[in-house]
């Protein structure tokens, strides 16, 4: 459990910076051990690494686990839904609202097969491309123009393999190198709510 410093509940989160200046980041997975560390959970991995790197921690909160910090004048929120993959909309929608954050502040990280491992790939807005957790937001917002941060895990698999693939573990030489990668991801979060959107993407894409 995080301390009352770093947490603020979901009664206190109205009380929020004027627009522009806070952000949600949601993080996709699948809560439970059985997924913890997978491929499919890189989500929540990179937000766990800037979260430990801001010094706050998460707390369990409605539909996510919550935590935010503020960082050079603007505050990010995060959350790593609790309501599986195919409804993450549900947590972000109702997160949105809570916090009263717009779509342009919004920004959802997440895998992506079609990407070779660890290249990152920051969108403005774009089409679910067969991700559950993406059409699940889509369809709950009512629209796909939301910024989304594509981390690759790559397609080594085999005919009808895909899904042991996308919930397994990382193989031996993709863990060694990992760290780097979220270490990457973990800055273009940053400069997502830093200096926009179109910026972000010229440096990293």
């Amino acid at each position: 459990m995080c301390s009352g410093a770093l947490v603020r509940s979901r009664k206190s989160a109205a009380h929020l910076a004027p627009p522009m200046t806070s952000f949600l980041i949601a993080g996709l997975g699948n809560i439970g051990s059985d997924y913890a560390h997978t491929r499919h959970n890189i989500g929540f991995d990179i937000l766990d690494h800037l979260a430990k790197q801001q010094d706050a921690c998460f707390d369990l909160d409605r539909h996510a686990y919550y935590c935010r910090f503020g960082h050079k004048g603007k505050t990010f929120h995060l959350i790593k839904p609790t309501t599986y993959m195919n409804l993450s909309g549900k947590a972000v929608r109702y997160w949105m609202q809570q916090l009263n954050i717009s779509t342009p502040q919004v920004l959802v990280v997440l895998d992506d097969k079609d990407l070779p491992f660890g290249k990152l790939r920051l969108r403005a807005k774009g089409s679910d491309g067969s991700h559950n957790g993406l059409k699940s937001i889509s369809e709950i917002l009512q629209n796909n123009q939301y910024a989304r941060l594509r981390f690759g895990i790559g397609s080594n698999f085999g005919r009808g393999k895909q899904v042991q693939f996308v919930l397994g573990k990382w193989s031996n030489d993709e863990a060694a190198e990992l760290p780097n990668h979220v270490e990457k991801a973990a800055d273009v979060i940053l400069n997502f709510g830093l200096i926009g959107i179109e910026r972000t993407m010229n440096l990293y894409n």
